[in-house]
């Protein structure tokens, strides 16, 4: 075990490093730079862009850039954000927790949806509910998050007023509440982003749980649990989704990914404080540091939960330690 631990730990670090040099090529290379829209809208003479590309380092060879940002984060600065100018390290400590809220949450909100409609449509393979939980899954499943976003916050926020339509908190909620009305007020402001999330994932998850569900029901171990002569649902809980258990766990560490870019657009829709805002806005500022820095975090965060799985996979079943 420890071996396995080392080289899931080494891939994570590489897979990283990789992410992080990838985006920083891509967003330097990218058409545009800082500053220049800003010159161009607010008539700042050049020389001014110049002392600013000066500032940040921008006007060095892109390789000596890279080195130096390096660094910088072996170091554990991010640099500074161009618009915001304050540390990205501060920028992200803020959003960062939000996004994690709304991840954890969307992530086992889909899990509990996706594997109880999988073991339902496993149970009933071939019938008429099958079909209907089929199409369903696939309608989910092809259906951009920031879309169902922007419908379930049509519907529930603008037509019934039942939640939010924007933001984590109540900005009009008076002079400090209570510590149960901030969490019930952070909660009914999760509801929609996290199941924007959590309902196109889950589509995924179903389809993927419905076809390890029928391959754990077809094995020898399930035939020779009803010829001893036990009941279904024991066979059902107790044999055939413990089997089906390992590729659920390896699909939530795929997911990870899936939901943090997911968040980008779903964070901007509802006006979410989070990773994924500082992001979007990045992009269309070319805030280099910053997103970098979402790529850094980004990176962390996938590695840390494909590491997770694996370890889960490996800890589920010894054949796994093994090889």
């Amino acid at each position: 075990m420890p071996t396995y631990l080392v080289r899931r730990v080494v891939l994570a670090l590489v897979t990283t490093a990789a992410a992080v040099a990838l985006t920083f090529a891509l967003v330097h290379l990218a058409p545009g730079e800082p500053f220049v829209a800003g010159a161009e809208e607010r008539f700042v003479p050049p020389e001014t862009v110049a002392r600013l590309r000066e500032r940040f380092g921008l006007d060095r060879p892109l390789g000596a850039q890279f080195v130096r940002y390096v660094a910088n984060v072996a170091r554990g600065d991010l640099g500074e954000s161009f618009t915001r100018r304050r540390p990205v390290a501060a920028v992200l400590g803020e959003a960062l927790p939000n996004t994690l809220l709304l991840g954890g949450v969307a992530l086992l909100l889909s899990f509990a949806l996706g594997l109880g409609l999988g073991i339902a449509q496993a149970t009933r393979s071939g019938s008429w509910a099958d079909a209907a939980l089929s199409t369903l899954a696939l309608a989910l499943a092809s259906v951009p998050a920031f879309w169902l976003g922007l419908m379930l916050l049509l519907v529930f926020g603008e037509w019934l007023h039942w939640l939010p339509v924007a933001g984590m908190t109540d900005v009009v909620a008076g002079p400090a509440p209570g510590l149960a009305h901030r969490v019930l007020d952070v909660a009914r402001h999760l509801v929609l982003p996290a199941l924007t999330l959590a309902l196109v994932n889950a589509a995924a998850v179903a389809r993927f749980h419905r076809a390890a569900m029928l391959e754990a029901l077809g094995a020898d171990f399930v035939r020779a649990a009803r010829a001893r002569g036990l009941g279904e649902a024991r066979i059902l809980l107790a044999h055939a989704f413990r089997a089906a258990l390992a590729p659920a766990i390896t699909l939530a560490g795929l997911s990870v990914p899936a939901l943090l870019t997911g968040a980008v657009l779903v964070e901007s829709v509802f006006g979410w404080p989070g990773m994924g805002r500082v992001a979007y806005e990045a992009i269309f500022a070319r805030d280099y540091n910053v997103i970098t820095g979402v790529a850094v975090v980004t990176g962390v965060l996938v590695a840390l939960g494909n590491l997770l799985a694996d370890l889960g996979v490996a800890a589920a079943d010894p054949r796994v330690r093994r090889g």
